[in-house]
């Protein structure tokens, strides 16, 4: 019998503020379809949403016609979120680690992503904008066995 394949569900959205709920609401229903623990799939969830707010903000600032995609894939040991943006090049690597005490409004996005998730990959895509991948290593259910 073949291996299942992975569910790769994909949202795509306006970049309207607005919409952060939504998208919100959208990886939590298939991380919870996946039966993703409950600390796994809030990380992923408040990573999510700080990437989403940057696209809105950043990527495709006073732009809200342009659509922004969310895929969700969920494999035995990961959570893998992928965020496609149409906004100008961005290098997440060029963004410097900041210190967790120092006080400033806003610009904490960043920091949260790469707090929460075990990786945070941002691809350029060159006029087609950047791909954002959000990776969670998670123990799944089929991977922790009872020691009781």
């Amino acid at each position: 019998m073949p291996a299942p394949q992975s569910i790769c569900p994909t949202l795509t959205a306006p970049s309207d503020p607005r919409m952060l709920s939504v998208v919100r609401t959208f990886v939590e229903a298939v991380c919870n379809a996946r039966q993703v623990d409950l600390n796994t799939t809030n990380a992923v969830v408040l990573a999510t949403g700080e990437a989403v707010t940057n696209i809105v903000r950043h990527a495709h600032r006073d732009q809200p016609d342009r659509p922004f995609q969310v895929q969700c894939k969920i494999e035995p040991n990961t959570v893998e979120i992928t965020l496609i943006d149409h906004g100008e090049p961005f290098d997440v690597t060029l963004v410097p680690q900041l210190d967790p005490g120092e006080l400033r409004v806003g610009g904490r996005g960043i920091f949260l992503m790469r707090a929460l998730m075990d990786e945070v990959i941002c691809q350029n895509l060159g006029e087609r904008g950047n791909q954002l991948r959000l990776i969670k290593h998670w123990p799944s259910a089929s991977n922790v066995r009872d020691c009781g």
